[in-house]
């Protein structure tokens, strides 16, 4: 029986996903072979040896500690694209609050609640409340993955202009473009020539700060910011500055921090992101496959912090993590094939530093032949998966 830990309430569609007779799925349990986490934050956690994956119902990592995972052999999934519907629809709708000046025409509203004459004086007020629509203006993306293609694509049905940015773009994402959605070669492209940006990235320690003073000065005067993706992306006191220098109009993130609370012209939402019952169904369902393809078959899809790699195998599977390293794999199939053992078929992928090779063998595969892999300098972590 394999366990399950819930760092957070997980949606029941995904938890249901898991067969009873196979796994028992609690809040605590010792040592489990699996976690399942939202927000809980996990980097002074001790892991038992059992754990085998760690599964993030959500995108983002960092409350995750992803390389000593990876050094530990535990496998960290994420799940891209399950709650893009979701960012892509707080994405339109932070499109239009930078605008319209919709949050503060509301609370001007509400707060002629009791006074004689409220229709009259809305009618007489609500020109301080214009702004700019959106259609025919550029909106630029920084990063057109799952989420970001998604708004490109929504921002162009709504008559706006849309350039983007990223140098790691797939061809699938690529073809699920518009094709008069423009992709530029040079971030600065977008800096200079949008009228709104919208920051769709990792965060990583080499993509913090990725808006800075340096970048909002090149951008048009104006220009309306949003950032549903990681607060550290845009650095909050250049974005203060440029709004009280009058270089920014708008600022809306998902992102709460004491430098831009309270501050006008700044719409700081509660992360509210994913923030639908649809998205928190979509990530559990999808953690909860990861997980059970992983334990049960080996197979890696979404991890992030080791090479995805799958095999459809004839008979048992030997999976091992290790280190990204010459001669490994060879010391490996020779630990294999030096007890009789014949390998039918063979799947190595890698990451950075770190390996995975997948060995589909035939025959009965003894004990001893996991230790002797185990005993191989790089080897990090050795699993024997019956057919």
């Amino acid at each position: 029986m394999y366990k399950i830990q819930t760092l957070n309430k997980i949606s029941s569609i995904g938890t249901d996903i898991f067969d009873k007779s196979k796994y028992s799925i609690a809040d605590e349990c010792a040592n489990p072979d699996a976690i399942m986490v939202r927000s809980a934050k996990m980097h002074d956690m001790a892991f038992g040896d059992n754990l085998l994956a760690i599964a993030r119902a959500g995108a983002g990592v960092n409350n995750i500690p992803v390389e000593r995972c990876a050094q530990e052999g535990i496998c960290v999934f994420n799940t891209p694209g399950a709650n893009s519907n979701a960012v892509k629809e707080l994405a339109i709708c932070a499109l239009l609050l930078s605008s319209r000046k919709i949050t503060e025409a509301a609370a001007w509203a509400a707060s002629l609640k009791g006074t004689p004459d409220a229709p009259k004086t809305v009618e007489g007020g609500k020109s301080k409340f214009a702004g700019p629509e959106i259609a025919g203006k550029t909106l630029g993306i920084i990063g057109l993955g799952a989420i970001g293609g998604k708004i490109a694509n929504a921002a162009e049905a709504l008559g706006m202009k849309v350039i983007g940015y990223d140098p790691y773009i797939s061809i699938g994402a690529a073809l699920h473009l518009e094709p008069s959605v423009k992709i530029v070669s040079d971030i600065n492209d977008i800096y200079k020539n949008s009228d709104y940006i919208s920051i769709h990235m990792p965060y990583t320690p080499q993509t913090k700060n990725t808006i800075d003073a340096e970048q909002i000065a090149m951008m048009k005067d104006g220009v309306r910011l949003i950032n549903l993706a990681r607060g550290e992306l845009i650095n909050s006191e250049a974005v203060v500055k440029a709004i009280a220098d009058g270089k920014i109009a708008k600022y809306v993130t998902d992102f709460a921090d004491d430098v831009v609370l309270g501050v006008d012209d700044v719409i700081v939402l509660p992360h509210l992101g994913a923030s639908t019952p649809e998205s928190e169904d979509n990530c559990a369902v999808m953690a909860a496959q990861e997980l059970i393809d992983y334990i049960e078959n080996g197979n890696i899809k979404n991890s992030v912090n080791l090479p995805n790699a799958s095999m459809n195998a004839v008979g048992t599977k030997i999976c091992v993590i290790h280190k990204n390293v010459p001669t490994t794999i060879a010391s490996i199939t020779s630990a294999v094939g030096n007890e009789g053992i014949n390998i039918e078929n063979m799947v190595n992928a890698s990451k950075k530093d770190f390996a995975y090779t997948m060995l589909d063998v035939t025959g009965d595969v003894p004990a001893t032949v996991e230790g002797k892999i185990n005993a191989i300098d790089g080897v990090i972590r050795v699993r024997v998966i019956a057919k």
